[in-house]
């Protein structure tokens, strides 16, 4: 399978795409963080990166062409890449949501607008969003990114209406927390969170599933609860 992950230099991305190597899948990656993807390339030789900030939607479209050249059949597309800002809607810094509805909710809507059509002339395909906890239920100080999340939800429900036809599957991922750097200096033990790789190995579970079934959502949390 050829693999497309928005996002994967580090945390859930990085273990999503490490899996899919491991199946000596092709993957391609994308990150703004040059230093991140050098090691990442020194770790997976095989993994195709390119330099990408999600949010700026020219940035992204390069991505998706390099995609589209890259492989001749996209097999599974997973939007994972985001970014949390902590924060009280009516007190957090203006910007802060448009800068969470871009990085969250319209790089996977305009990169999943760019490379479905190639999915949709073969009908197959997968297409995986990584939502959020926040996504069901707002919590505090979640702030705009319970917005980004929540309306992420949205666009994958109303895709996978639209996909069906084609044969394309889409499923929407809730994790809740998760030890990335999201977490970093959270005074919490380990045993709080969930593991990046738990999180890749549902997403690649989905995957080999039969033509005749998908998994529309999964919510998963850590085994004490939400923090």
């Amino acid at each position: 399978m050829n693999v497309v992950i928005t996002g994967a230099s580090r945390g859930i991305g990085k273990a999503i795409a490490a899996l899919f190597i491991h199946h000596q899948h092709e993957v391609l990656v994308c990150s703004r963080d040059l230093n991140k993807l050098a090691e990442l390339k020194a770790e997976f030789p095989s993994i195709h990166t390119f330099a990408c900030d999600i949010s700026d939607q020219a940035d992204l479209q390069r991505f998706g062409e390099h995609a589209l050249s890259l492989f001749d059949n996209i097999d599974v597309l997973v939007n994972n890449g985001g970014v949390f800002l902590p924060g009280i809607l009516t007190e957090e810094p203006e910007g802060t949501l448009e800068t969470m509805i871009q990085t969250n909710l319209y790089s996977a809507y305009y990169l999943t607008r760019q490379l479905a059509p190639r999915m949709k002339a073969r009908k197959s395909g997968y297409i995986i969003n990584m939502c959020s906890v926040a996504s069901l239920k707002a919590y505090e100080n979640g702030g705009s990114y319970s917005i980004s999340k929540f309306a992420l939800l949205g666009f994958s429900k109303t895709l996978r209406e639209e996909l069906k036809p084609y044969n394309i599957k889409v499923s929407s991922i809730m994790p809740g927390a998760t030890l990335t750097d999201s977490w970093a200096g959270a005074d919490l033990p380990t045993s709080r969170f969930a593991q990046p790789e738990d999180i890749a190995q549902l997403v690649y579970t989905i995957t080999q599933l039969s033509e005749y079934a998908v998994v529309e959502d999964i919510v998963i949390r850590p085994q004490l609860g939400d923090i």
